[in-house]
């Protein structure tokens, strides 16, 4: 068996949603504990996307991030806009590599072109600002 690994997962609300993309990060969660890693989750609430915008100053993921001694940091990418500032500060407070999981880039679905550019513009930077 390896090193056990310190893991960190940053979500939205919580790993019992039932869609595809939280069972896919639920899933993973469970393998890696069966591994003997540690998988600490941090889960932002759900909330608007101007106010996930406004999570890019919270002091308490970069206090979580500090607090776990993480090898590794996965962040479900729809938490893009809560994350695509801060990731240079948690980067430094974690120490370690951020790996995005992608199931799909919110700019793809169906909207208004204006919005989508928003979306496209804050998913490039945080896309453009992770490790993998």
């Amino acid at each position: 068996m390896g090193k056990i690994l310190n893991v960190g997962l940053i979500i939205y609300g919580h790993l019992e949603i039932v869609t595809g993309g939280f069972i896919y990060d639920r899933r993973l969660v469970e393998f890696l504990r069966s591994q003997g890693d540690h998988v600490d989750v941090f889960a932002f609430p759900w909330r608007t996307y101007p106010f996930h915008l406004v999570q890019n100053f919270s002091r308490t993921v970069l206090r979580w991030a500090k607090s776990c001694h993480l090898d590794i940091l996965l962040e479900d990418e729809l938490n893009h806009p809560s994350l695509f500032m801060l990731n240079k500060r948690l980067r430094k407070a974690a120490g370690c590599p951020i790996i995005s999981i992608v199931h799909h880039l919110r700019s793809s679905e169906l909207r208004s072109r204006r919005q989508n550019v928003l979306y496209e513009r804050v998913e490039k930077i945080f896309l453009n600002g992770v490790d993998g």
